[in-house]
């Protein structure tokens, strides 16, 4: 598939997907939902050596601020949970990929830009960067499930305010809350979240994933979080990178994993 919106620069086993729509500060319409879900669920699974993905958005202004309201706008109820839950199956595409997914916030993150951040693993802020949840401005609620991923970070009280308020937070206050993971100069989003990512790629793989499959699962009612440890536990001893790791550890040197 070839992109008209996102711009993927695959480098050294990291993967920046840029949400190239500067001019309407990143807006996500339709045909960028579209080309999410089909980089997290089809050409991200596809790439070799993969270590991890980077997303952000065009310019200085925005990561995203927000859906594009004109898609929007005059959905009926049925309508809306349509797009409503189009918009979750793409964001859980992202938040379940088997490879650690760190979002540069370079500006707004606004609606379902915020939202797009949130279902990221990680997220690095620019000093300058802003968050929000404004929906109620518009007589709507989150709809690409902030209203749940929000509690997740900063709790439930300090959720229902700024899901009430629509007030905005800077980078500084989202680092206190623990939305964001680090706050970074502007113009270095990326080049922290590769730092990240590169951290991360001298685990094993098969672990890292596994660990993202056990989190998530701490939030999905239907799942036994502690019997989904167990069994990731299990996986993970019969890998050769646990006979490997454990080798390095006893021969005190640097494990060499290969993923499998």
């Amino acid at each position: 598939m070839h992109y008209e919106i996102l711009n993927i620069d695959l480098k050294n086993g990291i993967a920046v997907i840029t949400i190239n729509r500067e001019k309407a500060l990143n807006a996500l319409n339709t045909a960028t939902m579209s080309e999410l879900q089909h980089f997290f669920s089809d050409a991200g699974l596809k790439i070799d050596g993969l270590k991890g993905v980077v997303l952000t958005g065009a310019g200085e202004k925005a990561f995203v601020a927000g859906a594009d309201i004109t898609e929007f706008s005059q959905l009926d109820a049925d309508q809306g949970k349509a797009f409503a839950k189009r918009g979750q199956d793409v964001f859980f595409l992202i938040e379940r990929f088997h490879r650690p997914v760190v979002a540069a916030v370079n500006g707004f993150a606004l609606g379902g830009g915020c939202e797009l951040a949130m279902a990221c693993h990680l997220r690095v802020a620019g000093e300058k960067a802003r968050f929000g949840q404004p929906e109620v401005n518009l007589g709507l609620i989150p709809g690409y499930g902030g209203t749940q991923r929000m509690i997740q970070y900063v709790g439930k009280g300090k959720a229902l305010e700024l899901l009430m308020t629509a007030d905005m937070i800077g980078a500084a206050e989202a680092l206190q809350l623990g939305l964001v993971n680090a706050v970074v100069p502007a113009g270095e989003e990326v080049a922290k979240a590769i730092e990240f990512l590169e951290k991360i790629a001298t685990k094993a793989p098969v672990a890292v994933a596994k660990v993202i499959e056990c989190v998530n699962a701490f939030f999905e009612p239907e799942t036994d979080g502690f019997a989904k440890e167990i069994d990731a536990f299990g996986d993970c001893c019969a890998t050769d990178d646990f006979r490997e790791g454990a080798a390095a550890f006893v021969e005190k040197r640097k494990a060499d994993f290969k993923g499998r």
